[in-house]
Formats: C-alpha cells, sequence, structure tokens
C-alpha cells in the first residue's frame, strides 16, 4: 500500500425504512430497474424520491391526469422518517389501493409530520400515485 489507509464505508440506508441499503431497496426503483408491486413499495419508493431529491421518478410515478408540471423541494425541509399505517387492495387482483402514513421531517431543524392517506391505480399495468387527503 502505498501508506494510505483505505477506510470502510457503509452503504447508504434506505430512507423508505426497509432494512436493505438504499442501492438495492428503492435505488432500483428509482433508475427504472424495476417497477413497484404494490401501492406500499410505490409509496416507500416516492418518499425515498421525495428525500433524496428525484424529481423525474416522482413525475414518472404520478398519474397524468392528477401530476403537476414540476416537483419544487424546499431546501429547509428534510425527510426524517416514515411510518405505514394501513394499506387497502393493491395486490396482483386490484386495480386499486390506498396507503396511509405517517411521514417525519424537520423544516429549518424543527421537527413535524406528514399524515395522508395515499390514493393509488395501475395505469398501462404499473402502480402510479393518483392523490392524497390529509389526515389530522
Amino acid at each position: 500500500m502505498d501508506g494510505m489507509s483505505r477506510r470502510a464505508t457503509r452503504p447508504t440506508p434506505c430512507p423508505c425504512g426497509h432494512p436493505r441499503p438504499y442501492d438495492t431497496c428503492c435505488g432500483g426503483l428509482h433508475r427504472g430497474e424495476a417497477a413497484a408491486s404494490t401501492p406500499e413499495e410505490l409509496m416507500r419508493s416516492r418518499y425515498s424520491a421525495f428525500a433524496v431529491r428525484d424529481e423525474g421518478y416522482l413525475l414518472r410515478t404520478w398519474h397524468p391526469r392528477t401530476r403537476p408540471p414540476r416537483v419544487e423541494f424546499d431546501p429547509a425541509l428534510r425527510w426524517t422518517g416514515l411510518e405505514i399505517e394501513e394499506t387497502t387492495e393493491g395486490t396482483a387482483f386490484h386495480t386499486t389501493g390506498t396507503v396511509t402514513f405517517r411521514a417525519r421531517y424537520t423544516d429549518a431543524g424543527r421537527p413535524d409530520s406528514l399524515h395522508e392517506r395515499s390514493r393509488f391505480e395501475r395505469l398501462d399495468g404499473a402502480w402510479v400515485y393518483v392523490d392524497g387527503a390529509f389526515i389530522d
């Protein structure tokens, strides 16, 4: 060796809350290597996309009838955790599904959370986000 020590680096944990590294969890979905198989998987990957600021993925997985022209990220906002509370439908036999979740974040260092029930539909065989209703 040249006198410099090599540091072992840990894989970045996935923001979605699964124990897998981001690269082999939501990162593969973000890169288009796979598609979400359930509304919950899509919800988790979209949460991760907000956390890593992947506007392209968010727009690609948003239903065309409700999709905004762009996604704006607040630089003061940091996503800090996701808790899935309930899912309905969303299996291989369904065309719709819902996911109720609480997403934690800090805004300029102040902790807060977003509580929402999101609706998903299958569009051309793929799950897409339609819209959500805030809870609380």
